[in-house]
C-alpha cells in the first residue's frame, strides 16, 4: 500500500491509518490508532514515559496515575501511551471501571476485561490466545535447540513449562495446569476443550465442568486468585516475546458513586494493587489509572482511605509548566483554544492528504477559519475549551471537510452554521452546554429541584 506524507508535520501516513483515524473523528470517538498524529501538547511527558516504558521491559514495574477533568484527554493519554507501549513490543490492555460490569474490589473480574482487551500490535483484542500459542511455540523451539528430539518433545515442553512457571505456580497452581490442559487438548485436536480452558485461563466464570475436569482444575477464580493469574500472564508474555504488560484502568472516579462498602473495598483493592506493583511481585506490568481531580482530593474518593491518598499524593500547587512528569500523579490541563486550534489545523492537513483536491481543503478551511470554528464551538459549550475537542473535531471532519471535499461550491463560510443539538453531546459536554433546553412535551418530562 502506497503511503503519503503529511504536508503539516513531514511524515509519512498509510492511507488506511489517514483513514481509520478520519472515520473514528467523524463519529466523535478517540481513534484506536494513529494518536500521534493527533498528539497536541503531551510532548512534556515524552521522556519520563518512555524511560518507565523502558525500565518495565528491563524486568521493571511502574504505576502512574493520570489525573484530568471531564474532556481534558484522558483516554486519548492512555490510548497514546499505548501505542508507545506496542512500539517497544508490549501488550496493552484498557479496562473501564464499572460498579456492574468490573467493580474494582473484584479483581477477578478486572482481569477477566483486562484479557478480553488484550492486545499487541500484531493482534487486536483478544490476543490472550496468539500470545499463549506463541509462547508454546518458544517451548517448542528451546527444546529442540537444547537438542531434544521430537519423540520426547512433548515431555521436554512439560518440563519447560514447569521451569518457568514454578513461582507463579507456587501462587496460583491452577494457571500452569490449565496451560497444560490447553495444550493436551490441543495435541488430541479436541478444539472444544482447547477454547474452553483457555476461556478458564481468561478468567471467564462459565466454563463447562467437563473442560476443567480434563485440564485438571476447578471452581471459578476469584479476587486473590486472580493476582497470582495476573503474574502468569506476565509470564507468559515475558517468554512470547512480549517485554511487558501495560495495563490501564480507565474512569477510576466511578468508584465515587458506588455504595459506600464497595467502594472501601475498591480503595483497599487498589491500594493492595499498587503495593504489589512498587513491591516488585509484577516484574513486566506498567499500570495506570484515570480519574478526574475530585477522585483524588473529594471526600467521596481517595481521600476515604489515607494509606492510599499517601501514596497517591503529589503537589500541584504550583504552575503546570513546571509539573514533574516522573511524579506518581500527571496533571492533564486541558485544551486551551490556541491548542484546540493547532490540533484542528493538524486534522485538516491530514485530511487533505486523502482528498482528491488537497489545496482546496487547505485554502477553504484555512487557518481562520479552523481557528474561528473552535472558538464557537468552545462557545457553545459554555467557553469550556477544556471539553471541546471531541465535538470540535466532529464538526470539522463531518460537517465542514467532507463537505469541502465533495461538493466544490461548498464555502463553510456562507453555507454552514454550527448547530449543536443536546442529543449528541456526552454528559460532560451537555453540563457545559449553554443551549436552551427544549420545552417539556408533558408534566412528567419537567424536572424540579426539591
Amino acid at each position: 500500500m502506497s503511503e503519503q506524507p503529511s504536508s503539516a508535520s513531514g511524515v509519512t501516513v498509510s492511507p488506511a491509518r489517514r483513514r481509520a483515524v478520519v472515520d473514528a473523528l467523524r463519529r466523535g470517538a478517540v481513534p484506536d490508532s494513529g494518536l500521534d498524529l493527533l498528539a497536541t501538547g503531551l510532548y512534556r511527558f515524552e521522556a519520563a514515559v518512555d524511560g518507565e516504558l523502558d525500565a518495565v521491559a528491563a524486568g521493571g514495574a511502574a504505576f502512574k496515575a493520570v489525573r484530568g477533568e471531564y474532556g481534558s484527554g484522558k483516554t486519548f493519554f492512555a490510548r497514546w501511551l499505548g501505542e508507545r507501549a506496542k512500539r517497544r513490543g508490549f501488550a496493552v490492555a484498557e479496562v473501564q471501571v464499572s460498579e456492574t460490569e468490573t467493580p474494582l474490589h473484584r479483581l477477578e473480574t478486572v482481569y477477566r476485561r483486562a484479557t478480553e482487551r488484550l492486545a499487541t500490535a500484531s493482534f487486536q483484542p483478544s490476543a490472550l490466545r496468539p500470545i499463549v500459542d506463541a509462547w508454546f511455540y518458544a517451548l517448542e523451539e528451546d527444546a529442540l535447540a537444547a537438542g531434544t528430539d521430537d519423540s520426547r518433545l512433548e515431555q521436554a515442553v512439560a518440563q519447560l513449562l514447569n521451569d518457568r512457571l514454578s513461582e507463579v505456580s507456587r501462587g496460583a497452581p491452577g494457571f500452569a495446569a490449565a496451560l497444560r490442559g490447553y495444550h493436551a487438548a490441543l495435541g488430541a485436536d479436541d478444539e472444544a476443550t482447547a477454547a474452553a480452558v483457555l476461556a478458564w485461563l481468561g478468567g471467564e466464570p462459565h466454563v463447562a465442568a467437563a473442560a476443567k475436569r480434563a485440564a485438571g482444575v476447578r471452581g471459578d477464580l476469584d479476587h486473590f486468585g486472580a493476582l497470582g493469574f495476573l503474574r502468569g500472564l506476565l509470564a507468559v508474555l515475558r517468554d512470547s516475546g512480549h517485554p511487558g504488560l501495560l495495563l490501564v484502568l480507565d474512569e477510576v472516579e466511578t468508584l465515587q458513586r458506588v455504595r459506600s462498602d464497595a467502594r472501601d473495598k475498591a480503595f483497599n483493592a487498589l491500594r493492595q494493587l499498587i503495593d504489589e506493583v512498587h513491591s516488585g511481585r509484577f516484574p513486566g506490568l506498567y499500570l495506570v489509572i484515570t480519574g478526574t481531580p475530585a477522585f483524588y482530593d473529594g471526600p467521596q474518593g481517595v481521600q476515604r482511605l489515607a494509606p492510599l491518598a499517601q501514596r497517591l499524593a503529589t503537589d500541584f500547587s504550583t504552575d503546570p509548566r513546571f509539573d514533574n512528569p516522573r511524579a506518581v500523579q500527571l496533571r492533564l490541563s486541558g485544551f486551551r483554544l490556541e491548542t484546540l486550534t493547532e490540533l484542528g489545523r493538524k486534522i485538516r492537513d491530514l485530511y487533505a492528504t486523502g482528498s482528491t483536491d488537497p489545496d482546496r481543503v487547505r485554502s477553504v478551511a484555512d487557518d481562520a477559519y479552523v481557528a474561528d470554528l473552535a472558538h464557537a464551538v468552545g462557545g457553545a459549550l459554555g467557553g469550556k475549551v477544556g471539553v471541546a475537542p471531541r465535538l470540535y473535531l466532529k464538526k470539522l471532519v463531518g460537517d465542514v471537510l467532507d463537505r469541502v471535499d465533495q461538493f466544490p461550491d461548498f464555502d463553510p463560510r456562507a453555507d454552514y452554521r454550527l448547530t449543536v443539538d443536546r442529543t449528541e453531546l456526552t454528559d460532560a459536554e451537555r453540563h457545559a452546554a449553554t443551549l436552551p433546553v427544549a420545552p417539556a412535551a408533558s408534566a412528567d418530562e419537567v424536572e424540579l429541584d426539591l
